[in-house]
């Protein structure tokens, strides 16, 4: 078995920045509901959950993608014949099975949480990603989902904050629309829009920090978020080839992880804000071995 063909279907990189969705989810329902008695042994289930329904969904991409990629990306594992079609399926609904499964030793309203997500990524990787519309609100709909379910930690907080999951769908489909000239080029137009989705959802991280008199800590993160994002956007909407939006798309992966961790600043807890953030350099390091994109 080639274990490294195997992680490389996964994109290892991007599972980090879902792991920081969990843990940004948890620090929200934090925003009204003390944690502290939280067994973390859940915490754990949950990250396996969504390392299993991050991987399963990208597998299955791969899966649906592979006659196109045959001609765009034949080095990928699966149409250059390191991983065959049929192998590929079985860790892919293992991999959904173990999302799905884990999430429920938190609770079953975990497990159906979970099980929501893997059916948007099923429906994104089939149909939703051909869809111009449809396609960007479907992927952030997987990454709401994932936020949400970092909240079921304590299921009473998904009533009062289940809301702030539209804000990563916005995130994710600014992501996403740029992604789609990663091969030929993009359209200014989709960069400027997909811009203004990143200084909108910042702004909703500073007035929720305002509010809950956490405004000066998330302000630092909020900052390092946009810099981050901004800076190759820029680059790529001052000349939109291929090579520049795939370094922005990039990026804006990677980056989840620092909007997660002022996420986590926003309820006051700079400790796990920086553990968070800390995430960030395994994500580039393995963002350096297997692709992101």
């Amino acid at each position: 078995m080639n274990i490294k063909a195997y992680l490389q279907l996964t994109r290892p990189a991007n599972i980090i920045t879902a792991i920081a969705d969990i843990l940004a989810g948890i620090s929200i329902a934090s925003f009204s509901f003390s944690i502290i008695n939280i067994n973390p042994l859940n915490i754990t289930f949950l990250c396996i959950s969504t390392i299993g329904l991050y991987g399963g969904g990208i597998v299955f991409n791969d899966i649906f993608d592979l006659e196109l990629d045959k001609i765009e990306r034949p080095e990928r594992v699966i149409p250059s014949g390191i991983i065959s079609k049929n192998n590929a399926i079985i860790f892919g609904i293992l991999l959904l099975a173990l999302g799905i499964f884990s999430a429920m030793a938190n609770s079953l309203i975990s497990s159906l949480i979970a099980l929501l997500v893997a059916i948007c990524a099923l429906v994104y990787d089939k149909f939703g990603k051909h869809h111009s519309f449809f396609g960007p609100i479907n992927m952030g709909l997987c990454r709401g989902g994932n936020l949400i379910l970092g909240m079921s930690i304590i299921e009473n907080a998904i009533p009062q904050w289940w809301w702030l999951g539209f804000l990563p769908v916005c995130y994710i489909a600014a992501i996403t629309m740029i992604s789609r000239g990663e091969v030929h080029g993009g359209n200014k137009n989709t960069l400027y829009f997909a811009a203004f989705l990143y200084i909108f959802v910042s702004s909703c991280q500073l007035l929720i920090a305002f509010q809950l008199n956490n405004l000066l800590i998330t302000t630092a993160f909020v900052a390092l978020h946009i810099f981050l994002i901004f800076k190759p956007l820029i680059t790529a909407i001052t000349n939109p080839i291929g090579p520049n939006i795939g370094k922005a798309v990039k990026a804006g992966v990677l980056s989840l992880i620092v909007m997660d961790a002022a996420w986590v600043s926003v309820s006051g807890n700079i400790i796990v804000a920086i553990a968070v953030l800390c995430l960030l350099p395994i994500s580039i390091k393995l963002a350096k071995v297997f692709a992101v994109t």
